[in-house]
């Protein structure tokens, strides 16, 4: 199963990046969370940075566009295969700097994308 990068995870159930996390790990993805906050969703721990040399096929962001800043370097260095730009985390500096990496992106919703089938 390839791999989800899931930055911005939370323990707070009301946020969406925690309902992302419950829906991408129940459905059977492996997930690897990043947060600065410490915490664990059903067994995955987040981690503080992102782990490098990590076969990434989908980066989701649930973050704001200034904290995604500290992520960019990181983020280009896995060259996954897409980008998800959540409600809210757009940006169009970062989808620059993906285009000019051959890196693709898309502003969507990863829980809907996963209820449809479509992730």
């Amino acid at each position: 199963m390839p791999i989800t990068l899931l930055i911005g995870a939370s323990t707070n159930p009301e946020r969406y990046a925690y309902k992302a996390l419950l829906k991408l790990i129940t459905n059977g993805h492996q997930v690897i969370a990043v947060s600065p906050k410490k915490g664990a969703v059903l067994g995955v721990i987040f981690e503080e940075l992102v782990p490098p040399g990590v076969d990434v096929d989908t980066v989701t962001l649930y973050v704001n566009p200034l904290n995604q800043k500290k992520y960019y370097e990181a983020i280009l260095k896995l060259k996954p295969r897409r980008v998800i730009f959540n409600p809210g985390t757009e940006n169009e500096e970062f989808a620059s700097l993906l285009k000019a990496n051959k890196i693709a992106f898309m502003e969507a919703c990863t829980l809907v994308m996963l209820s449809l089938g479509i992730y």
